[in-house]
């Protein structure tokens, strides 16, 4: 049980918390009626998550166990047959379907007009939210497959579609909700994800140097000057949009506050922590070890938060 626990990889089931963003940046994290199918939508992508590591870790099998670090997964090491894998791959997706469909949030109301998806006008777009959440959710799920089959052996394109991965989770959390999705919260989680997934290559193409072993088939692509150059712009881009979106004056309006600028100061601090243990430490092979076990990258992420409460919700 333990090493199928493992094989769930719960420790990444944080990345999921992105399906919240649409709550938090409209005020309504409180909003009991809308938090419901939210963390609804959360459950059910922690267990496709968990169905697409399943399959990833089946169908590269023999590329981990030549890895320094991936030969000790379950089923790399043999601790986990492949068949028992792709029964927990399948029982993972059936739940989070059956989540989704058989609760009070997707049942009656399955077939009914809800709120708006794509603007703020309800009189001009709406749909019912419940049905683009599961498409969404089963599009997230064929996309990650197609990646790991075949589509992360590209070079560039295999960073942009992790960064796309995590917009869709924004946008199903938005839908869930029935919350209109800015162009602003869009933008930040692409280029977020995007920062990040280039700094992940670079320990990549560390090991590759050290060992000569192909961590991924796309790192042919990508060499140390590549990636630091690449880091490096995106983290600009990233800190420049963050600053126009706090100063913006459709997200002041709306917010309420113009001192939500402020809260630029951690994230350029997390942004800089993060190149310097890519840079420096040597150490940017997984954000969410990262955010575990570096305190620095902690204190940004609990400071951006409080501060957003502060301005939002006191």
């Amino acid at each position: 049980m333990t090493e199928i626990i493992r094989l769930l990889r719960p420790l990444q089931w944080f990345k999921n918390v992105f399906v919240l963003a649409p709550l938090f940046f409209s005020n309504n994290l409180l909003n009991k009626e809308l938090l419901y199918p939210t963390l609804l939508v959360f459950a059910a992508f922690c267990l496709v998550s968990s169905s697409i590591y399943c399959f990833n870790d089946i169908h590269d099998v023999e590329a981990d166990r030549q890895h320094p670090r991936k030969c000790n997964r379950p089923i790399a090491s043999g601790a986990v047959s492949i068949r028992t894998g792709y029964i927990v791959m399948i029982t993972c997706l059936l739940l989070a379907i059956l989540l989704l469909i058989l609760s009070d949030y997707s049942g009656s109301k399955f077939f009914t007009l809800q709120a708006p998806l794509f603007t703020q006008d309800a009189s001009r777009f709406t749909l019912n939210t419940s049905i683009f959440t599961l498409a969404g959710l089963l599009a997230y799920w064929l996309a990650n497959i197609a990646y790991c089959v075949k589509l992360k052996q590209y070079a560039i394109i295999d960073v942009f579609l992790i960064a796309a991965g995590f917009v869709l989770r924004v946008l199903i959390g938005g839908w869930a909700a029935g919350i209109f999705v800015s162009e602003w919260l869009v933008l930040m989680t692409f280029l977020l994800a995007l920062f990040l997934a280039f700094a992940k290559r670079k320990d990549d193409y560390r090991i590759f140097e050290q060992t000569g072993i192909m961590p991924r088939k796309s790192i042919v692509g990508y060499n140390a000057q590549f990636i630091d150059l690449s880091v490096t712009i995106v983290a600009t881009i990233t800190i420049v949009c963050y600053i126009m979106y706090t100063m913006s004056d459709s997200v002041i309006q709306r917010m309420g506050s113009r001192y939500l600028y402020l809260t630029s100061i951690w994230v350029i601090a997390g942004l800089l922590r993060h190149l310097q243990n890519m840079l420096v430490y040597q150490r940017s092979g997984s954000p969410t070890k990262a955010l575990i076990k570096d305190h620095f990258i902690q204190l940004c992420i609990l400071g951006w938060i409080a501060s957003f409460v502060a301005i939002l919700y006191l």
